[in-house]
């Protein structure tokens, strides 16, 4: 990096965590300040969905994840579909530490399924579904019609399930300089596929894929060895802080068990034992790996609303 570009990055990052630390009061006055059909224009246009009509929101983020990989255990989810995750930003009342609050549409985090490799085929064998009864012998029936029309296929999707015991966090200081988590969800995985249901999860509210993600290092417990994130290129469009080339890492994540795998004649979760058989769930931390990557914006609501017509 030369002279030139530091200095240019510095002052960046300055202006920055300024405007956080002096719109997080002042902000509390925006909330009748808006139109209800007002909408924030040029480089303010993607945060349409920031709840700046919530008093204490302090910043709008706006962040795409374009690339990466979720794995648990050996099985790899690569992303290779943009996940969204907008909406607003309060106050902890630590250092630009932040809450994060939903968007306004109730779409915080985008439902984007990606595609599990191998399908149905490496997650079930339906010889595997034993038994002589007559639901057994069914259930096995109805699995092996699903192969042979093709419809094999599984799809994953990220969730969000943060609760007021448990928030989203956003760490912006930690973000910039690469150390401790920059952002912290609690999650779950949803597996789709017409056998499997519309219920199988792994992960739930009271037991959540708990995610660290960091710009820095990771330490995980063995077998998983330290990952390195990517802080990115700052940049500025008018008063939003782009950064392009960011990547957040976790490999140091536990992964708790399925449940609710499997609908046939209105019974629920009689898959599980084979999902979490095949996936080796649950997982303790060192064996599982998330890496985010793509580019974030983040603008002070007060600009947000600055910007609307």
């Amino acid at each position: 990096m030369n002279n030139d570009y530091g200095m240019r990055l510095a002052g960046i990052r300055k202006r920055v965590l300024i405007a956080v630390l002096a719109t997080t009061v002042p902000v509390a006055m925006l909330a009748g300040a808006s139109a209800a059909l007002a909408q924030p224009t040029g480089p303010y246009a993607v945060f349409a969905q920031c709840p700046t009509n919530v008093p204490s929101v302090a910043l709008c983020n706006y962040a795409q994840t374009t690339s990466g990989e979720f794995a648990i255990g050996s099985t790899k989810v690569p992303i290779n579909k943009t996940i969204t995750l907008q909406g607003g930003a309060i106050s902890t009342g630590e250092l630009n530490n932040f809450f994060l609050y939903p968007a306004k549409n109730g779409e915080s985090l985008s439902k984007t399924e990606l595609n599990v490799p191998g399908g149905l085929l490496d997650l079930i064998n339906c010889e595997e579904i034993t038994g002589s009864g007559w639901f057994e012998t069914a259930v096995r029936n109805a699995c092996k019609a699903v192969f042979e029309n093709k419809t094999t296929g599984v799809t994953a999707t990220t969730e969000l399930v943060a609760n007021e015991h448990n928030p989203a966090l956003f760490n912006l200081t930690n973000l910039i300089v690469g150390e401790g988590s920059a952002l912290t969800l609690p999650v779950r995985v949803h597996l789709k596929n017409p056998f499997l249901g519309n219920s199988c999860y792994i992960g739930s509210e009271s037991s959540p894929i708990q995610l660290h993600l960091t710009t820095g290092t990771t330490s995980p417990p063995e077998p998983n060895k330290p990952i390195k994130g990517s802080v990115g290129h700052f940049s500025e469009e008018e008063e939003v802080l782009v950064v392009t080339g960011n990547s957040l890492v976790d490999n140091a994540f536990s992964v708790p068990k399925a449940e609710g795998c499997g609908e046939f004649l209105f019974v629920t979760g009689f898959l599980d034992a084979l999902v979490n058989a095949k996936l080796g769930l649950p997982l303790a931390a060192g064996h599982n790996t998330a890496v985010l990557s793509g580019t974030l914006r983040t603008a002070t609501a007060e600009a947000v609303v600055a910007s609307e017509k």
